[in-house]
C-alpha cells in the first residue's frame, strides 16, 4: 500500500490532468483569458533560495525563505512551531485540496511548505516573516503554508512574494490554509511583488472558530496574469474576519480576486474591504460572494470594491454577489469605478506640484481609509509607499 502523501499526489496529479485549463466559458474566469499560458511549460527546478531581505523592515520573532533551494528556518521563536510541513500532517489539504485545476497541480507537485503552530494562549510581540522568492527565468514554484492558531493565541505573520528581477518568466502556485481557534486572533499580511512576467495562482482558506478574529490585509502590485481566492469560514459563534486589500496595477497586468465569505455559525461578522488604482492598458477584477447559511442567523456582512481609473484605457470590472438562507442578517455590498477628480489635480498643479506629486497625492488619498484599517504601523506605511511608489515622476 502507498503511503499517505505518495497516494495525495497521485489523486492530486490526476484530477489536474482530468480538469482543463479555465476559459473564459466558465462564469469565474469569463472576464481573465489564459489564452497563451501553459503550465506544463514550466519547470519545477533545484536551486538557492535568496536571503530574505524584503521591502518590510520589521522587528521580528521568527523568519522562513521559501524557495527553489527549500525551505529555511532563519530564525525561529522558542515555544512555536515554525517548521518545514511535513507531508503527512493532519490538516493539510482539508481546507484547499484538489477539486480545483490549479489547486490540484500545486498538492499534486509542492515541494516546499511552511507549517506555523502557535500553541494555546501564546502572545507573539513580534511578527513572523516568510519570504518567498521565485528566481529561475522559465521555472515554477509551488509552495504551501498551513498555519494554527490554538485557543487564545495572538500572532502577526507577514508574507512576502517577490521576484529577483522585474522581468523574470516564471509560474508561481500556492496553497494556504489557516485555523484560527476558538478565542485567538491571528492578523495575516500578504504582499504580492513578483515580476511582471510572472503568472501567478494562489487559493487561501481560512476556518474561524467561536470568538475569533482573523485581520487580513492583502497588497497586489506585481505579476502578469492569474487568479488570487479568498475564503473565510465563519464556523463558530462570535467569529469575526476583516479583509482589507490594496493593488495597483500598470501596463498590461492584470489582477484578479475572487472572494468568499461563507458564514456557516450565527453571530459572525466579516468585512471585506478592496480598493484598486489603475493606470495604462491593465485590467482588475473582483469578484466578491457573501454567503449566509440557514444557521447563521445575526450575520453581520459587509464587501466594497473601489477602483481609481489614472488612465482612460484601463479596466476595472467589480462583481459583487449575496446569497443569503437565513432570515435576520445584514448583509451590505458596495462597487464604484471612477477616474481622477480633474478638479483635484488641477487644485494641486496650480499650487506647483509635478503631476507624478500631484497624482501620488490623490492616490494616498484615495486608499487612505484602506490604509488606516491596518493596525501595524511598519506595514501600513510600507504599502502606503509601494502604492506610491507606482505613480512615475513628473
Amino acid at each position: 500500500m502507498l503511503p499517505m502523501s505518495a497516494t495525495t499526489r497521485a489523486e492530486a496529479r490526476a484530477r489536474y490532468h482530468e480538469l482543463p485549463l479555465p476559459d473564459t466559458t466558465e462564469e469565474h474566469w469569463r472576464f481573465t483569458d489564459l489564452a497563451g499560458f501553459d503550465p506544463d511549460t514550466f519547470e519545477s527546478a533545484p536551486g538557492e533560495t535568496p536571503p530574505a531581505t524584503g521591502m518590510l523592515d520589521l522587528d521580528l520573532a521568527g523568519l522562513a525563505t521559501i524557495g527553489e533551494g527549500g525551505v529555511t528556518i532563519e530564525q525561529a521563536p522558542e515555544g512555536v512551531t515554525f517548521a518545514p510541513l511535513p507531508e503527512d500532517h493532519e490538516l493539510l489539504y482539508s481546507l484547499v485540496g484538489w477539486d480545483e485545476k490549479f489547486a490540484a497541480h500545486n498538492a499534486a507537485l509542492w515541494q516546499h511548505g511552511l507549517l506555523v503552530v502557535v500553541p494555546k494562549g501564546v502572545t507573539l510581540d513580534k511578527p513572523l516573516y516568510v519570504r518567498v522568492t521565485n528566481s529561475s527565468d522559465g521555472g515554477a514554484l509551488f509552495w504551501r503554508l498551513l498555519v494554527v492558531a490554538d485557543e487564545g493565541a495572538r500572532f502577526t505573520l507577514v508574507e512576502e512574494a517577490v521576484s529577483p528581477t522585474p522581468e523574470l518568466r516564471s509560474y508561481t502556485n500556492a496553497a494556504e490554509e489557516f485555523f484560527v481557534g476558538p478565542g485567538s486572533r491571528f492578523e495575516y499580511v500578504h504582499v504580492q511583488n513578483l515580476s511582471r512576467e510572472t503568472w501567478h495562482f494562489a487559493t487561501h482558506h481560512a476556518r474561524v472558530d467561536r470568538d475569533a478574529e482573523l485581520d487580513w490585509v492583502a497588497g497586489g502590485f506585481g505579476s502578469k496574469k492569474g487568479k488570487v481566492r479568498i475564503q473565510n469560514d465563519l464556523a463558530g459563534p462570535g467569529a469575526t474576519s476583516r479583509v482589507t486589500g490594496a493593488y495597483f496595477t500598470d501596463r498590461d497586468q492584470h489582477l484578479d480576486y475572487d472572494t468568499f465569505q461563507e458564514h456557516i455559525a450565527p453571530n459572525t461578522t466579516s468585512d471585506f474591504a478592496f480598493k484598486g488604482a489603475l493606470r495604462d492598458t491593465s485590467t482588475a477584477v473582483w469578484r466578491g460572494m457573501i454567503r449566509v447559511e440557514r444557521d447563521a442567523q445575526k450575520t453581520n456582512a459587509y464587501q466594497e470594491d473601489r477602483n481609481l481609473m489614472l488612465s482612460p484605457t484601463t479596466h476595472a470590472v467589480p462583481i459583487p454577489g449575496l446569497e443569503i438562507l437565513a432570515n435576520d442578517v445584514r448583509c451590505t455590498h458596495g462597487a464604484t469605478v471612477s477616474r481622477v477628480d480633474r478638479d483635484e489635480l488641477f487644485y494641486a498643479m496650480a499650487r506647483g506640484l509635478p503631476r507624478g506629486d500631484a497624482e501620488r497625492l490623490i492616490v494616498r488619498g484615495f486608499f487612505q481609509d484602506i490604509l488606516d484599517r491596518i493596525e501595524f504601523e511598519t506595514v501600513r506605511e510600507a504599502l502606503a509607499a509601494a502604492l506610491e511608489a507606482r505613480i512615475p515622476q513628473g
